[in-house]
């Protein structure tokens, strides 16, 4: 019997942030510059669509029946956290900062999750308050994250994440 692809958007976006604070977990435990390489362009390329699906589908439907204030500072995150993902992208592991750079992502983003879902009042509360119609949300995630991952796995992956709130 074929298992039912859970849609309720929220679901799909904590499962996203499950599946990223694993791989900060991995790449701290690895060792060797390869190793390392590949983990931080991998939790780069989740954080790419993750922001993707969150600013194109997500957040955009919550505007006007959450605390826009919240809207606004995950936002203003996000860039916070695409600087850092588009130098570890570029850069190297060799590099002095590279270690230091993923580390301070991982806080952003722990950060992050919290005002998404862990706090009480958050974001994913909010929209359930809200009734917004998480499941309809999920589909159009799920179709946009499919395009994304196709994307990445070609040559040359995916694009530089865009700033959205930078001046």
């Amino acid at each position: 019997m074929p298992t039912q692809t859970d849609l309720d958007a929220t679901h799909i976006l904590a499962s996203d942030h499950r599946l990223v604070e694993s791989l900060f977990s991995k790449f701290e435990s690895s060792s060797g510059a390869q190793r390392k390489a590949d983990i931080a362009n991998r939790i780069c390329d989740e954080l790419k669509m993750h922001t993707i699906i969150e600013e194109e589908i997500f957040y955009p439907a919550l505007e006007g029946k959450i605390d826009e204030s919240l809207l606004k500072e995950a936002y203003v995150e996000h860039d916070g956290a695409k600087l850092l993902v588009n130098e570890i992208a570029q850069g190297n592991p060799d590099e002095d900062f590279y270690d230091a750079k993923v580390t301070v992502l991982k806080e952003q983003i722990e950060h992050h999750v919290k005002e998404e879902e862990k706090q009480h009042d958050n974001m994913f509360q909010q929209a359930r308050a809200a009734k917004v119609d998480l499941e309809d949300l999920g589909k159009r995630m799920l179709e946009k994250k499919e395009q994304l991952q196709s994307l990445a796995k070609k040559k040359g992956g995916l694009p530089p994440a865009e700033l959205r709130t930078a001046n």
